[in-house]
């Protein structure tokens, strides 16, 4: 753990790379989340750059945490969602280390939020096997078993009905194909099913966008597992950075 009780984390997306630092007892940021535009083409030199300035900004101790919307493994970029496909193949905590002088640590995004949300969040003391999603473009998710992380789930990718659960039941299927939140409801009770019928969680915590009809659209929700909101919103990507960070997790 931090000796400062202090950690940075960045969450890229997108479009933009959200970064704060974080008080690590409370996983609440110590100031207002900034916001800096993801660079455009995403290359891997301009991510570099773009990360190792504001890497920069960590007071001595402060150990840093990025996270992004990717498979990574030991440091290195294995998928890009919704970035560039210069990413894949590039070991960016080496690249990272090189030029800040030290290291830091690279999580996916729904596994972040997972550990915000286990550690400070809707699963605080829960045990057991706790299901993380949140519901966006696609769906992202992170598995945890007594808070302990099983990184790159990337269970939006699981099949349901012969087709990638995401690909029906993401928070962009509704309005694509501007569904009501009862027609939608359906696809995503269908998906909940196949996570219950094969995870058997404790547990499941609900993210995203969705959190914000939660009053809509948590009557309409069927699940062996009892489901709860997110409660860390858009800060848990920086917060769950961070926390990764100073626990050195993954």
């Amino acid at each position: 753990m931090s000796s400062t009780g202090l950690a940075l984390g960045l969450d890229v997306g997108g479009s933009s790379i959200k970064h704060a630092l974080v008080d690590l007892e409370s996983g609440h940021p110590c100031a207002t989340l900034g916001s800096i535009p993801t660079p455009r083409p995403t290359l891997p030199d301009r991510l570099v750059d773009a990360l190792s300035n504001l890497a920069a900004q960590a007071p001595p101790g402060a150990p840093v945490g990025i996270t992004m919307p990717s498979v990574i493994q030991h440091g290195v970029v294995h998928t890009a969602a919704n970035l560039h496909p210069a990413l894949p193949g590039f070991n960016l905590a080496a690249a990272l280390r090189a030029r800040l002088g030290h290291g830091v640590t690279l999580l996916n995004d729904g596994d972040a939020a997972g550990l915000a949300e286990a550690h400070y969040g809707a699963a605080r003391g829960v045990r057991g096997t706790v299901m993380v999603l949140t519901f966006g473009t696609g769906i992202g998710s992170a598995l945890l078993v007594d808070g302990r992380l099983w990184p790159n789930s990337e269970l939006g990718h699981m099949e349901v009905d012969g087709v990638e659960g995401e690909s029906r039941a993401a928070a962009r299927n509704r309005t694509d194909e501007n569904l009501s939140w009862e027609q939608w409801a359906v696809r995503v009770n269908r998906y909940l099913a196949e996570i219950n019928r094969l995870f058997w969680p404790e547990l499941i915590v609900v993210g995203g966008g969705v959190v914000e009809n939660w009053k809509q659209f948590e009557p309409l929700l069927q699940s062996r597992a009892p489901v709860r909101p997110a409660a860390l919103g858009p800060a848990a990507g920086v917060a769950g950075a961070a926390l990764a960070a100073a626990m050195d997790v993954v």
